[in-house]
């Protein structure tokens, strides 16, 4: 198991530069985990997606269905205690923060693409490039 962000989600479900990569995540290890805050943070992507005529509302429909099946079960509440107290470590977002605590609870890798969470956590997190390779 590993946790991935929202990013490594939008990578491998909406396809990009970065799609290969997380493809090689994904058949590196399937099963992945995500803090409660992903659905939102996703829904996020998926309206820009909308908002730039990317796809309609159909498709946004179908890659949230994507989603919410590969995470089926592998979504954790993360404890504010354990998130607030990571703010002290580190300026990256909440949501980050959200991400790091759930790895460090579940004792399993972040895969991640953000520069900031894999240059601040590096005894957790782990970039989408090298944990494919």
């Amino acid at each position: 198991m590993i946790v991935v962000d929202t990013n490594v989600l939008s990578y491998l479900l909406l396809h990009g530069p970065q799609t290969e990569e997380a493809e090689k995540v994904y058949a590196r290890d399937a099963r992945w985990a995500a803090p409660l805050l992903w659905r939102s943070e996703f829904r996020d992507v998926l309206v820009s997606y909308l908002r730039r005529r990317i796809f309609v509302l159909e498709e946004a429909l179908t890659h949230m269905q994507d989603a919410e099946g590969l995470l089926a079960g592998q979504t954790f509440d993360v404890s504010s205690e354990r998130v607030l107290s990571l703010a002290a470590t580190s300026e990256c977002t909440t949501y980050d923060r959200e991400c790091v605590a759930l790895a460090q609870d579940l004792r399993v890798p972040l895969v991640t693409s953000d520069e900031e969470v894999l240059s601040k956590f590096m005894s957790i997190a782990v970039s989408m490039r090298a944990f494919g390779a």
